[in-house]
């Protein structure tokens, strides 16, 4: 008898709505994990213009390390150079923000330095 009392949960309409539920609750993991949150993008835009301006220029047009261009990024696959952010450049002076960096933020960096920043 106890066991009967779980299919009378799962009828249609509650199986539906657990359904719908665990879609949307899938959906906003993943629209969360791609994109940082307002607060969140504010801290990686600061990380951005100090920590990669102090070596790619404040208007990432070159210094130390090579020009942050929407033209220079052109055809570089994003996968490429989110591992370059996350992991560095052994040998160069690029150092690796995975301490600091998720690889969602890394990915959203590269979105706004693509689009150049403003």
């Amino acid at each position: 008898m106890g066991k009967f009392r779980y299919f009378r949960f799962f009828q249609p309409k509650s199986a539906l709505l657990v359904m719908v539920s665990s879609a949307l609750l899938a959906s906003s993991v993943v629209s969360g994990a791609e994109r940082p949150t307002p607060a969140r993008q504010v801290e990686l835009m600061t990380l951005l213009r100090h920590d990669c301006g102090s070596c790619h220029g404040l208007t990432m047009k070159g210094g130390l390390g090579p020009p942050l261009l929407p033209d220079t990024l052109a055809g570089k696959d994003k996968p490429t150079l989110v591992g370059i952010i996350l992991d560095g450049v052994p040998g160069k002076p690029m150092p690796p923000w995975r301490f600091e960096l998720q690889p969602e933020e890394a990915r959203w960096l590269v979105d706004r330095l693509r689009e150049g920043l403003k």
